[in-house]
Formats: C-alpha cells, structure tokens, sequence
C-alpha cells in the first residue's frame, strides 16, 4: 500500500506545525501522560489554548463550530500533534466520542448547549459505562434510572470511570426498562457531576496512577431531555461512541507506539543486545506488528470514507494495539532485566516499568479482547453469535 497525503494536506500539515511551534511550549510539553490534580489547571489551561485556536473538533462540521477538516487532515493533525511531543488531552471523552454521538444522534439543543464549551475546551467529560457486574458484558449494567416529573433519578455504580474526579459531566447507560431484553432496555443520559448524588471515590492502579474512579448515584437527577435517542436506545448510542473511541482515535496512539518502539531499538542497541539473533526476531515480530496496525488504521479510514464513522472492523485495531503494546512492554522488560523493577529511576527506566504494568489493563478497558473477539466475528465475518 503507497499512502500518499494530497498537497492539500501537506499545506495543512505546514499550518499545524507553525501554530504548534508557537504554542506548545515547554511548559505543556512537559505534561506527559499522567493526569493528576496538581498539574489540571495546566492541563485545562493547554485545552483552552487549542480550543481558542480552533484545533479542537477540527473535523466536526462548521454548523457546529469545527473546521469540518478532511480525514486527511485530521490523520495530519494527530501525526503533528504526537511528534511534537503534545501531552495527553483532558478533553478526549467530550471531543473524540461524546461529540461526534450527539452529532450524529443529538438533538438540535444538545448540541447547541454542549458541542461549542467542548469546542473552547472549557467542559470536560468522563464515560459512564462499566460497573463491577458489568464489564466485558455491558448489557449485563443494573445502574437503573426512572422518569420522574421533568428529570431522570439514577441509582447504581459505574467503575473505572476515567479522570471522573476532574470532570464536570458523565455520559451515563442506564437501564431504564426491566421488562425489555438487556439491550433494548438501556439509555443513554448526560448527568452533571457536582450534586448531592454523586459520590466520586479514587481508584489507585498497580502502576501508582489514580486516574481512574468510582461513581456511585444515590437518587442523582438530569433533566428529561438529557437522554441522547430515544428510551431503551442507549445501546445503539453506546456502540456508535464506542465506535468513534477504537476508530479514528487510534491514529494518535499509533505515533506514540512508533516513537516508543524507536526508544526500544535504542535500549536494544546501547545495551549491546541489538546482533543478538533472539533479540532481532521479536524487534522484527514488533516491527511487522506495527506495520499491520499502521494498515489496519488505513481500512478503518477507508470505512469511514465510504459510510462517514468506523464500522465493526475498528474492533480488529482495537484487538492489535493492546495485544502489541503488551508485546513492547514485556519485550523492553526482558531487555532491562533487574534495572526494569526500579520503581523511581528517571528516564526509560521509569517509563519502562510504568508501561508494563499499565499495559495489563489493554486488553480489558475500552471493551476486552474477547468481546473485541465477538463483535469481528459475527458482525465482520458474519459467524453465527456466541451461545447465551
């Protein structure tokens, strides 16, 4: 395959650098991937700078304040972001999924309301999906909801809720009919954070991260006409999100896995391991994993080129990524020995063993490998569904 960006796209390209150049200084760069309470006002203060230039939602269309850019120049962007060392993004739930859902599905006053603070970067969002009954299997949430008067009343637990204690709104599947089949019975509600019914608990991982949460609501309330689609529709919104987040996000993270397994072939080379035969085999094996992703991400532009959002076949890079990635991780391990397990040592060191331990949860959030599994072989391959 010869991908090729148009000149077009190469004239964008020159637009982004020279804007990155100006304002992605140090002091952002130097954010990295972690998210923590000390560091989010400069982690919001970076959105606010994107979304004053307008580079935030830069493919969304012009009626909703994005510069309805080209998937050309949105791969552009993601490519130019990542090599230029920009650090990870506080607003990827609201612009990279919860945008694109009410986009398509929204009606006109939920986007009018939400679509332009997530735009200026000054709403930030979280998902509320997974529970602790309810992980690899979705439809199996027990978080309930009923209509009261003009407002939706929530009970239940989500878990796993990403940067929820730094968030302001949650995109909330609830059930909302007992009598109908578990996928027919769940909604898909926008609830603000900051009220009585909501209680918000901190999750550390094993890599000392804590940006992952617990949620619970105890009577929590949103207004009627936040429900995105109609009762019980919830599941087809939830998969078109989850579509948006394995499809056209990836494309950003694949830099990052080709500048990361660079960093690996340097370690390789400066502790002498690079002639070693074994040691050629898995960077080889690496190498040709990356390629596939790289091919990977180009059909699910294409499937987005011809239908205007990914299909099921974005679950087949789902699958790749975080398989690969533990791949690196254990790889690099192997490569370090002992010097892997320093927990405070600076530079590749720490790095390498923060990745290794974070990159166990790959195969399980953003839906596990075997539900990944599932959904390419009957809705891809068309092989007959999993027995109940």
């Amino acid at each position: 395959m010869d991908f090729v960006y148009p000149p077009e796209a190469e004239r964008f390209r020159a637009g982004v650098r020279a804007w990155l150049d100006e304002h992605l200084t140090d002091e952002y760069r130097a954010l990295g991937a972690e998210f923590g309470e000390d560091d989010w006002p400069v982690r919001l203060a970076w959105e606010r700078q994107m979304g004053a230039g307008n580079w935030i939602g830069i493919d969304w269309p012009q009626a909703y304040g994005g510069r309805e850019a080209t998937l050309m120049e949105s791969l552009v962007f993601a490519e130019e972001y990542v090599r230029a060392g920009g650090p990870q993004r506080v607003g990827t739930f609201g612009e990279g999924m919860l945008g694109p859902t009410l986009i398509h599905f929204g009606t006109d006053e939920q986007k009018r309301r939400f679509l332009p603070p997530i735009l200026r970067g000054e709403q930030v969002w979280c998902q509320g999906f997974s529970e602790p009954g309810a992980g690899s299997d979705l439809a199996a949430l027990s978080t309930k909801a009923r209509l009261d008067g003009d407002q939706w009343v929530i009970d239940g637990q989500k878990v796993w809720t990403s940067q929820a204690n730094l968030s302001e709104w949650i995109f909330v599947l609830a059930r909302t009919d007992h009598e109908a089949p578990k996928h027919r019975g769940i909604s898909y509600l926008l609830v603000p954070l900051d009220q009585p019914g909501i209680d918000i608990r901190l999750l550390r991982d094993m890599a000392g991260g804590e940006h992952f949460c617990e949620v619970f609501f105890d009577g929590a309330t949103t207004a009627a006409d936040l429900i995105v689609g109609k009762p019980g529709d919830g599941w087809q919104m939830a998969m078109a999100t989850l579509g948006f987040e394995r499809g056209t996000a990836f494309v950003a993270q694949l830099e990052r896995y080709g500048a990361e397994f660079a960093r690996v072939v340097d370690i390789a080379r400066e502790r002498g391991y690079a002639a070693d035969p074994r040691v050629r085999d898995r960077l080889a094996d690496l190498h040709i994993g990356l390629q596939l992703m790289r091919f990977g991400m180009y059909r699910t532009i294409s499937s987005v080129l011809r239908s205007g959002r990914p299909g099921p076949e974005a679950s087949i890079n789902k699958l790749q990524w975080s398989q690969w990635h533990q791949s690196l991780s254990e790889f690099v391990t192997d490569l370090l020995g002992a010097d892997a397990m320093l927990a405070h040592a600076s530079g590749d060191l720490h790095e390498v063993g923060h990745s290794f331990l974070f990159a166990r949860a790959h195969t399980i959030y953003a839906g596990s490998s075997q539900v990944q599994r599932n959904i390419v072989g009957e809705r891809v391959l068309g092989l007959p569904k999993e027995p109940a």
